[in-house]
């Protein structure tokens, strides 16, 4: 059965309520209901009415994604999510067919039906795949390298066959090379530096925001790995303490609650989590509450903060990570 990436937002704005309503869900909210379309010239007609103003190209480009999503994908077919919350990549499996939700926010009504079946770490899945899975279209199949096979292997927890090498070139659409760049950092991170050390990466980067730092030594922690505060000793507030999870599992609201606690020992007032893992649906839900106490940083947070302060790393830290700024054209359709 086949395999099929859709997207929920290029900012991931839709991807809770996917997961919340056990949907697949796209944008394109100024198109009606689109049940009773029979052919590929039905959408292109709904396209060019409602959005006037938009380039033939790109239309046509976004028939070739509507189209499936309406009447192509089956019951069975296995969707793959690429969330922007967590490292991670959600996967399930098709259970209906496509329906217009006028119930749901106006950028998310366009649905099918799916029943999540787990999440995999970005870490865990092969190069190959990730290209695939990183291409800019938000509705693709995916199908080089039998990739339906791996997937499905994957959903269901096993190990994939070995892969075959390949290049960005070679993938089935043009990918996001911002993302596939972020796969490559975040894996050399989470090797290079596993377990102990991210919370010297995590210190590096806070004292590059000025802070003044002290990193626990290995092994028990008292509960948190980094202390930091502000001022030429450290002692101005903000007084941050900081818990780092390494591990590649998401983390429950647990770790929340037990840092709060910490905090109070430690004569902290806020606090801040860092989790290479990601987190569970019920921290990101309960986060908004600690909105002014605590944050959350997961892999790609992280990611983003050392890029950020790169250059006022230590010398030899840049010297581990070895990174570089570059730039590059961005598809003038997306």
């Amino acid at each position: 059965m086949p395999v099929w990436l859709v997207r929920a937002g290029r900012q991931g704005e839709r991807e809770a309520l996917a997961l919340e309503k056990s949907i697949a869900v796209v944008g394109w909210e100024d198109l009606p209901d689109l049940s009773s379309v029979n052919s590929r010239d039905e959408i292109l007609g709904m396209l060019q009415t409602a959005y006037p103003d938009v380039k033939p190209k790109t239309l046509t480009n976004w028939q070739s994604q509507i189209w499936p999503f309406v009447r192509e994908i089956r019951d069975g077919d296995v969707v793959a999510l690429p969330l922007k919350s967590r490292s991670a990549i959600a996967l399930g499996e098709v259970t209906g067919p496509y329906r217009y939700r006028p119930d749901l926010p106006p950028d998310a009504r366009h649905t099918r039906s799916v029943k999540w079946r787990n999440e995999v770490a970005r870490d865990a899945v092969d190069q190959d795949l990730l290209y695939s899975l990183g291409a800019f279209m938000t509705v693709c199949r995916i199908q080089r390298n039998d990739a339906e096979q791996r997937i499905r292997a994957l959903m269901a927890g096993k190990t994939g066959s070995p892969p075959t090498p390949v290049s960005p070139e070679e993938t089935d659409a043009l990918i996001d090379i911002e993302e596939y760049a972020r796969d490559r950092i975040r894996q050399y991170i989470g090797r290079r530096f596993a377990g102990h050390g991210l919370a010297r990466v995590v210190a590096a980067v806070l004292e590059a925001q000025g802070y003044k730092v002290r990193v626990a030594p290995a092994g028990p922690d008292g509960g948190l790995d980094v202390i930091a505060g502000q001022g030429p000793m450290g002692f101005d507030p903000p007084k941050l303490g900081v818990q780092v999870k390494s591990g590649s599992e998401a983390v429950d609201t647990g770790v929340l609650h037990q840092l709060q606690g910490v905090l109070k020992n430690f004569g902290a007032e806020r606090g801040l989590i860092v989790a290479w893992g990601g987190y569970k649906q019920s921290v990101l839900r309960e986060a908004p509450l600690h909105y002014f106490e605590i944050r959350l940083w997961n892999a790609d947070d992280l990611v983003q903060m050392i890029c950020a302060a790169y250059d006022r790393l230590p010398p030899d830290l840049q010297a581990e990570l070895s990174l570089k700024r570059i730039w590059t054209l961005v598809p003038p359709d997306e």
